[in-house]
This record gives C-alpha cells, structure tokens and sequence, in this order.
C-alpha cells in the first residue's frame, strides 16, 4: 500500500467533508478514492470516517489521527525536497580529492567557484595522490577527484584532459637563467632531481626519455619529494629539478631559485576531473568544471592538441 497516497487522500476528504470535492482536490474519480480509505481503515483497523447518502463525517479516531497524517505528509514532502536539493547540488556531502602538486593559488580558486555554485553543500577536500584517489573510488569513499595520466581509469568518468607544460628550476645565478626559454642540451652537466622511480615508473621513463631526446642526459639523477629536500638539492648539488609554472618549488620572488620554461615541445603533467561512472551528479559537474575552469585559469593548463593513451599501468605504479 502506498501509505503517503492513502494518507493524502484521507487529509482531502477530512478537510473538505465530501467526497466528491476531495476527489476533484486530488484529480481522480470518487470511486477509487472510496476505495483507498476503505483499505486504510482496514488497514490501520480503525473507521475514520461515519457515512451517509447526505455526509461524511469523521469519527472520533479519524479527529485523532488526522493531526498524526497531516505530520506525516509534512515530513515525506520535506524529504523530497531534501532528494531534490541533494540531486540538483545544493545540499549533502561532497568528498573530493586533489594531487598534491595542485598549487596554493589553483586550490583556493577551486574553492571560491565551487562555493559560489554551491554554497549549502559540504566540501569534504583531500589531498591524495592518483594512486590513492583511485583506491578511494574503488572503496566508494571519494566522489570525485583531479588525477594524473596515465593511470587506470577503468570504470571512471573524465572531464577534459589538460596538460601543464614543465620547465626547470633553477639555482639563481645559473647561466641558463638568463635565456627566455631553456633548451633542454642547455642543462647538460646537471644532475636531475626527480621522485623515485619506484613510486611512477612510467612517468620517470617518460621523462628521462623526453630529456634523452632533447639532447640532456643527466651527469646523475638524485630523488626527493618534499618541496623543501627538493630545493636543497638544487642549491647545493649542482642539480636542476623539472615541474610546472605553478610549482610549489618556488615562490614569487625567490631570493635562490628561478623558474624557466623549457624550449620547443616540453614534457607535461597530464590530468583531469574525474569519478566513478554513473556518479555525474550536479555537484561532481560542478567541482569538475572548478577544477578544471582553476588549473586553466591559475596554473596555464591547457587542452592536448592530440589524444594520448589515458589508460597504461596500474594505478599503484604512479606517483603523482
């Protein structure tokens, strides 16, 4: 029995008296409206109304109740509201999660754009690598994320593919600092500071060979992560380290590091918005148009002129 129906049409005949107005109040003929009170009294083993040919009035059980119903259809048409607001983005919890190289200044405009969409929403905001994103899908712990490619994006959803093109950092004073762009045969005689190969084979490779092929080979290749081990090895190890515009490397103004661009066709970091398929609800558009809408806007990403493979290793095999 559909209890919220049954309970709308005996709300309709208590309040008009007459069953013939309350029928047309819910748009439907008398008879099947007879028949629903009919199986709710039978149904809650109570009479609720006393009729005859002239009236209908309701007994001393119905006046009881009708207070119990009226509650009742309040609070499953607030329920629907809350579905349609939770639906629509407007309200519940959103769990996102972004890599940690995304910026200060990508971050907070994320936020502010979100926000504005969105305000009665809840932001649950991670920072997890592409490897831990992807585990968090896979345990439906997280909505959405920003991931890096290549990974595993079997039975994701993806926004845009952009890429951020990588330069070099550099210790102030280097003689490369004072070119506009840096060819990479420029850097030779460097050491490279890159994370460990363990942590994202793939993406070492693919940039000691995109060094190979611009003509750098590293005198020695050295491994960090944190942003500050990093910095220390490129002040005082002769070492150069490769990352964004955007890097956490270096700040505006650095009194020791400069940041170049990289000559002719640079290496890139690839990634997008992405979450589990059939998820792609109003609040996971909206963040994924944030995040994306934020990384073109604050950190000079762009889309791929051409498609690259997305899909290489397992997820555990990537870093960043």
């Amino acid at each position: 029995m559909d209890l919220v129906r049954h309970l709308e049409c005996f709300v309709a005949v208590a309040e008009e008296s007459h069953f013939g107005r309350a029928a047309a109040r819910l748009g439907m003929a008398q008879p099947p409206l007879s028949q629903r009170i009919q199986r709710l009294e039978k149904e809650l083993g109570v009479r609720l109304f006393e009729r005859t040919s002239r009236q209908v009035t309701i007994t001393e059980a119905g006046t009881l109740l009708l207070a119990e119903a009226r509650e009742l259809l309040a609070r499953a048409e607030a329920l629907r509201t809350a579905a349609r607001r939770i639906r629509d983005g407007e309200s519940g919890l959103l769990r996102a999660a972004l890599s940690p190289d995304i910026s200060g200044e990508t971050v907070a405009a994320l936020l502010a754009d979100f926000r504005r969409r969105h305000a009665g929403l809840e932001l649950e905001l991670h920072e997890l690598t592409t490897a831990q994103q992807l585990a968090g899908f896979a345990a439906h712990e997280l909505d959405v994320g920003l991931i890096h490619h290549p990974c595993d994006v079997t039975g994701l959803e993806l926004g845009p593919v952009l890429r951020r093109d990588l330069g070099v950092l550099l210790p102030r004073g280097a003689p490369q600092t004072e070119l506009d762009e840096v060819p990479l045969a420029a850097l030779t005689g460097y050491d490279l500071v890159l994370f460990p190969r363990a942590d994202a084979p793939a993406v070492y490779d693919d940039l000691l060979t995109a060094c190979a092929r611009g003509g750098y080979t590293p005198a020695a290749v050295r491994h960090g992560q944190g942003a500050s081990f990093v910095r220390g090895l490129v002040l005082s190890s002769g070492a150069v380290a490769l990352g964004p515009r955007d890097t956490r490397l270096v700040t505006p103004g650095d009194p020791d590091l400069v940041w170049r661009p990289l000559a002719g066709a640079p290496p890139a970091w690839r990634h997008s918005a992405a979450w589990p398929k059939g998820r792609g609800d109003a609040a996971v558009g909206a963040f994924a148009d944030a995040a994306t809408h934020a990384l073109r806007t604050t950190a000079g990403a762009h889309a791929e002129t051409a498609a690259r493979p997305l899909h290489l290793r397992p997820a555990s095999e990537y870093w960043l």
